[in-house]
């Protein structure tokens, strides 16, 4: 028997991605959720999970902090770190505490299948009691027009979020009409182009909050918004408070206390 522990505050993520594990593990394997990082330290403590997806921006202590205790007494344990924000402090810390892969959201089904697959095959590999229950990883080959365009437009966004980015900039990006993309952006992505954007552009928003002393104005325009009036509209629809009221709580601390809506 193993046990995985997913750690996401979002309760459709964890849920989403609490249906994609039980279809990649056996009957015997336990599964366990949480949301927030010291409920996933006590979490870690009583069940001691082989298998860890930590989620990087929580409520109460970031995964950074929350793995980082963790790591003291599950120091084997296989960690999938999940963040919306490509951040390469993140990225050093992660290979610190030895995480197994970094996975940007929003992810796909397939990618998050592969990772746990090779992860548990490894891990099955390693342990002879253990007994190998997943059929090999197979490689799928991106030669789908549509995975190829969602690729592009997911490289796209990452690299111009902080700009003023629209569903008609990112289409034209990949030549494609914009209705269309908005279509297979959802199907494969499973969030709208527009919530991506957004997605990322509130996050980036967070940190510069909280590490920095900008004015509120000053962080929507970094964060692409031509309007600061908007940019409250999108924050408060995230994370269900104000940007003021979300860097008086937080303060400059580096902990990152999150509690944002469902999208």
């Amino acid at each position: 028997m193993r046990t995985i522990l997913i750690v996401e505050d979002d309760i459709l993520e964890q849920d989403f991605l609490k249906d994609i594990i039980k279809e990649e593990v056996s009957k015997s394997d336990a599964i366990i959720t949480c949301n927030n990082g010291p409920s996933a330290i006590e979490a870690a403590k009583e069940h001691r999970p082989d298998f860890i997806f930590m989620d990087i921006w929580l409520p109460k202590l970031d995964g950074i902090k929350a793995l980082t205790a963790i790591r003291e007494f599950c120091p084997n344990a296989a960690v999938i770190i999940l963040s919306a924000y490509s951040d390469f402090s993140f990225a050093q810390e992660a290979i610190r505490l030895q995480v197994k892969d970094y996975l940007l959201k929003p992810i796909r089904p397939i990618e998050i299948r592969q990772t746990f697959q090779s992860v548990y095959l490894n891990s099955a590999a390693s342990t002879s009691h253990f007994p190998q229950v997943l059929a090999p990883n197979i490689p799928i080959p991106k030669t789908s027009i549509h995975m190829d365009v969602i690729e592009k437009s997911v490289q796209y966004i990452q690299q111009n979020f902080k700009q003023k980015l629209s569903l008609k900039a990112v289409s034209d990006h990949v030549y494609m009409n914009p209705q269309y993309l908005s279509r297979i952006f959802k199907k494969e992505m499973g969030i709208s182009c527009i919530e991506y954007i957004n997605r990322l552009k509130i996050e980036y928003a967070c940190k510069l909050l909280v590490t920095t002393d900008k004015s509120i104005c000053q962080i929507s325009s970094l964060c692409g918004f031509s309007e600061q009036s908007y940019f409250n509209r999108v924050f408060i629809h995230q994370m269900n408070t104000t940007p003021k009221l979300f860097r008086q709580k937080n303060g400059r601390t580096g902990s990152f206390e999150f509690l944002p809506t469902d999208l």
